[in-house]
């Protein structure tokens, strides 16, 4: 077998660029993510009738892991020999290479497979990259008879950048079974993720059975009532076999019990954890209740320290995630015990009541050798003594307070990291969150994050992917007694192929990125996530040219990344089917709108179209674009509009409306503007005035001061046109502050 210099990998990996020579009769290698040193050579391995699993004791679970793999795609069950050096599969450890965590080394040669890690973790990673090296049918479930079972001859070595390279799964909005649960660690797993932050506790569902307070997934992990009951929990066995499940695939899970607000679900169940101890219930639809665990009781630190003592006892995580986002400290300022304690521990302002309380929780969970980590607002309401973990959602540069304070991070931006957002704002997009602009697969990709060393601040990079805001509409939810599960294919529709960007920026560096290059090797995963029963969202096609004409035609060249999918297209503007044209060469169209076109796979599976949003640039200095009306939207006695502003309006402050009337010759006019979140009115401006094309602009302007992200806001404006409604125009919203 070809020697590999593990030496030049321990001492050079710094230097190492993502290099590979391809021989030219050969493919090019696909893995995601790309290895930092890889070189392909001639030749090919063909995996045999009868395979040999050797494997060091040390990985025994990655060695059954691989065996179960090939046999339920392949049909062929290896045999398994502990300990042993030769086999057609060796996983093995080398003492001498002094490989760091999670490192592997990959040798593919036409005689077998050579896979040597400094531990369990670069075990399974050796592995998964020697399955992205056999055909897509290789994570079949089902035994694929017609497949030829063949790999490239490779030298790899490879470790990753980062020590975290996470997802947030949110089963507390919504809950996802534990077979789900599975699928979803499997498919971190195939990427070399290697955290899951496994958000159980929120308003609207308490998910982890704690036997002291069986009242918490008696009455709090459920929702509604009969046909329309929502909920679930995990039991303590349960988990047990996530976490077994995820150690040999090398997840670690992280339990989030959230407080001090997002407890509701706790509250409904013991309303003495309450500053007031109101009796609620459980919400159906997605709601940020004010309630907040009472700081100020003893009997909320006890129940704190029950609740995480038999968390800590299910999770054997080196950490402990508490959450602590969100948090409106009203309850607090008019507690008399949060008062009290506030007085007695010399704090002047309510929301240092949060700093006492991680504080509190910290010492608990050091007792038992966790760290605590939470969202970032745990580092910045009040002080923390203890050393904690900050996820950084709002901004990346927030990660500078973590170092001021002595504090690690984990960056997780919403501006790039979550996965609850759509990818683009193609009109018949899923239900999703809006309060922050789409994030494509390219911008996930593009994520900044510093090079990782042992006294970095960040310890790696995380993506988030909430539950609340397209579970929860009215819309979307499933029929039981139907055995749906369309909140699992939404999860995976939102959640890919963006994951995989995640895989490729939290393992390598940052200067070895390159988008191309990227979305090439992508191309070959979509096959493989058929295989593996995910129900990822399909690209659409891609313009390779455009030329523009002196007529105002347009025509365009395309491509398709999804390899045996076909292009199919309309010239009409409208979406087109897959009994549309199919396209096999440049299309001219009288105007660039005129086209759609759709990434076809079959009659039932196809993307949303290659799509033109209009042209506001020239509006620019009003804002983004929120509403417009055309005569069919037009009543000619008074009424109202309503229209979504969620994601418009992005914080507390000023903004102004601005209505531009484009053409016809009837008077639009205008009264007052209602903004509100949800169903709270939020301002009001009274108003009684005329937009007609030629006169200036209408503008409105109100304040907001109680914004709450991932919160639907919608503003109503009364308007009618008396003397008929043939008016056309558009509407704006910016922030002034």
């Amino acid at each position: 077998m070809r020697k590999f210099s593990l030496r030049k990998f321990v001492l050079g990996m710094s230097v190492f660029g993502m290099s590979a020579v391809f021989a030219q009769t050969q493919a090019p290698v696909s893995i995601i993510p790309m290895p930092v040193q890889m070189e392909q050579t001639q030749g090919v391995f063909v995996l045999p009738e009868k395979i040999v699993i050797a494997y060091d004791p040390a990985f025994k679970g990655q060695a059954e892991y691989l065996q179960e793999l090939l046999a339920q795609s392949t049909g062929r069950v290896a045999v398994m020999k502990e300990g042993k050096a030769k086999g057609t599969i060796v996983l093995r450890t080398d003492a001498g290479a002094q490989l760091k965590a999670e490192a592997y080394t990959l040798s593919v040669t036409k005689k077998g497979v050579d896979i040597v890690a400094a531990d369990a973790n670069g075990a399974f990673y050796g592995i998964q990259s020697l399955l992205q090296l056999f055909p897509a049918e290789i994570y079949s479930q089902k035994w694929q008879r017609a497949t030829t079972w063949t790999a490239p001859c490779v030298e790899i070595a490879d470790a990753p950048e980062r020590p975290w390279r996470g997802m947030m799964l949110d089963v507390a909005r919504y809950f996802y079974d534990k077979e789900f649960v599975k699928k979803y660690i499997d498919m971190m797993a195939m990427y070399k993720l290697n955290k899951l932050q496994f958000h159980l506790i929120d308003d609207s569902g308490w998910r982890l059975e704690i036997k002291k307070y069986p009242r918490l997934t008696e009455v709090g992990a459920w929702a509604g009532t009969d046909t329309k009951r929502l909920g679930g929990f995990y039991t303590q066995d349960d988990v047990r076999e996530l976490v077994a499940y995820a150690q040999v695939r090398g997840v670690e899970l992280v339990p989030e019990i959230e407080f001090p607000a997002h407890i509701l679900s706790a509250v409904v169940a013991y309303p003495w954890l309450s500053c007031t101890g109101v009796q609620h219930e459980v919400p159906t639809r997605h709601f940020i209740s004010r309630d907040l665990l009472c700081a100020g009781k003893e009997t909320s630190i006890q129940f704190l320290q029950d609740v995480l003592e038999e968390t800590a006892e299910l999770f054997p995580s080196a950490y402990i995630n508490i959450g602590g986002d969100e948090a409106v400290y009203n309850r607090w300022e008019q507690c008399p015990d949060c008062q009290a304690l506030m007085k007695r521990e010399g704090l002047t302002k309510a929301s240092e009541l949060q700093g006492y309380l991680t504080n509190v929780v910290a010492k608990m969970m050091k007792k038992k050798q966790r760290t605590l980590i939470g969202w970032e607002e745990i580092i910045m309401r009040g002080e923390v003594s203890e050393p904690v973990v900050a996820l950084i959602w709002h901004n990346v540069a927030d990660s500078i307070h973590a170092t001021k304070t002595g504090h690690k991070a984990i960056l997780t931006p919403a501006s790039h990291m979550y996965f609850d957002f759509p990818e683009k704002r193609i009109p018949g997009e899923v239900q999703a969150a809006t309060w922050m602009p789409p994030i494509s697969l390219e911008k996930c990709y593009s994520m900044p994050v510093n090079d990782y060393s042992e006294s970095s601040t960040v310890l790696g990079v995380q993506a988030c992917f909430w539950s609340d805001q397209f579970i929860h509409g009215a819309a979307l939810q499933e029929i039981p007694y139907l055995d749906e599960n369309r909140s699992e294919a939404y999860a995976e529709y939102l959640t890919f192929p963006r994951l995989q960007a995640l895989s490729e920026v939290a393992w390598g560096k940052q200067s070895k990125r390159n988008f191309e290059d990227f979305r090439t090797r992508l191309s070959a995963h979509f096959a493989r996530m058929d295989h593996k029963g995910c129900r990822y969202r399909l690209p659409e096609p891609r313009i390779v040219k455009e030329k523009a004409f002196a007529d105002g035609s347009v025509r365009f060249e395309l491509a398709c990344d999804v390899p045996g999918a076909t292009i199919r297209y309309a010239t009409d503007g409208h979406y087109p089917t897959a009994h549309s044209a199919v396209y096999s060469g440049p299309i001219t169209v009288a105007q660039r709108d005129d086209l759609r076109a759709i990434t076809a796979v079959s009659a039932t599976r196809y993307s949303l179209p290659l799509y033109f949003a209009p042209d506001y640039s020239a509006y620019k200095a009003y804002g983004e674009h929120v509403f417009g009306w055309e005569p069919l939207r037009v009543q000619t006695k008074p009424s109202s509009w309503k229209f979504e502003v969620t994601g418009k309006v992005s914080g507390n402050g000023a903004y102004e409306l601005t209505i531009v009337p484009m053409r016809g010759d009837k008077a639009l006019r205008l009264g007052t503007l209602k903004l509100w979140k949800r169903q709270e009115l939020m301002a009001e401006v009274a108003a009684d005035v005329i937009a007609k094309p030629g006169d200036a602009p209408v503008t409105y302007r109100f304040v907001l001061d109680a914004f709450e992200a991932g919160t639907p806001f919608h503003i109503e404006l009364q308007s009618y046109a008396p003397d008929g409604n043939n008016t056309t125009g558009l509407m704006f919203l910016r922030k002034l502050d």
